[in-house]
């Protein structure tokens, strides 16, 4: 039997204190330590407690969460989950380029319903972090034409746990070709996602926005699934558009990676391209099957460097991945592999 996770919340609030613990320690398998209610508090007793997992507040007095996770990154790196307000979304992505596991929205109330399912999310999320890579962190350095003629070169990505700084490590990677255009499936709250493309808009050389129904597919375009909706690729009289429609009961997820990979092979055959990223559970797996069915390019991110190496090992299982790759190689092998593309027959 293996011994039970152990937490170190830190928090300012006693409130939030209290009802952490109680949500966390309603599973059997996991022991909450201790907890602190500012970050030069919580260092201290990472380093002395060494837990499995901390969760940490980012609006805190005397050190605040990302100079905490800055401190903590360099002298003990530790799987962190952020738990976050809506209000706070431009830190959060702050957060998990600074190193943190991945964070939890807090519900805007504190009902039964919102509690419950806060506790799943949060126990769900500090299990995952038994298996977190912990490796060097996802700093990133990144910085629209019509489609006429000729079908642009599309991207499928799918990720979730520890997928932002990847999905951004991979654009870096991609910069050398910037006509590409990118689909992305990335587990994440509804009230997120805009902000995700918002800060990669500004720092990265596409234009990135939260997918829209309807859009038309654009060279040098990066189109991120809204959250709770699915991100699907169709044709339409030749040209390529997105639809967004709303999830049905029967899908665990949504965004959806599984419909997005296999909306493009659907429309794109054997020009489809279809990668996954680190993440918890299966979503993909299935996706890359229908891809590499229609002779599409299947790639998947290696144990070595995935912080949660759940979608990549079972995309792999499947047996119908044709390449895995390291994340810092991901985006530079995929921009070869536009460019042999572009080349004409016969060279």
């Amino acid at each position: 039997m293996s011994p039970p996770l152990t937490v170190l919340v830190i928090d300012d609030s006693a409130t939030n204190r209290r009802t952490l613990t109680t949500l966390l320690e309603s599973a059997s398998d996991v022991m909450v330590l201790d907890w602190a209610q500012d970050g030069e508090e919580g260092l201290k007793k990472v380093l002395d407690l060494k837990p499995d997992v901390v969760t940490l507040d980012l609006e805190m007095p005397r050190l605040g969460g990302h100079t905490f996770l800055r401190l903590l990154m360099r002298a003990s790196p530790t799987p962190v989950i952020v738990i976050s307000s809506y209000a706070h979304q431009s830190d959060v992505f702050k957060a998990l380029e600074l190193g943190a596991f991945d964070f939890i929205a807090k519900p805007p109330n504190s009902t039964p319903a919102a509690l419950e399912r806060l506790r799943r999310e949060l126990l769900e999320k500090v299990h995952a972090a038994r298996h977190v890579k912990s490796g060097g962190r996802h700093g990133a350095a990144l910085r629209s034409s019509v489609l006429s003629g000729e079908v642009p070169q599309v991207i499928a990505v799918g990720a979730s746990t520890g997928g932002p700084p990847a999905v951004q490590r991979l654009l870096e990677g991609l910069a050398s070709e910037p006509t590409v255009s990118v689909l992305v499936g990335q587990h994440m709250p509804s009230q997120f996602t805009r902000a995700f493309a918002e800060r990669l808009d500004r720092i990265g050389p596409f234009t990135v926005t939260e997918a829209c129904e309807g859009d038309v597919v654009t060279p040098g375009h990066v189109y991120i699934a809204p959250g709770g909706r699915h991100l699907l690729l169709s044709d339409r009289t030749g040209r390529l558009e997105l639809r967004t429609p709303s999830p049905v009961p029967s899908d665990k997820y949504a965004p959806s990676v599984d419909r997005l990979f296999e909306s493009a092979a659907e429309v794109l055959g054997p020009r489809a391209v279809a990668v996954v990223l680190t993440g918890m559970g299966a979503d993909g797996a299935q996706g890359v099957r229908a891809v590499r069915r229609e002779g599409g390019e299947t790639w998947a991110e290696s144990e070595n460097t995935a912080v949660v190496y759940g979608m990549p090992k079972e995309a792999i299982a499947t047996g119908a991945v044709t390449r895995v790759l390291p994340l810092d190689d991901i985006g530079s092998e995929l921009a070869a592999l536009v460019r042999r593309r572009k080349q004409p027959s016969g060279q």
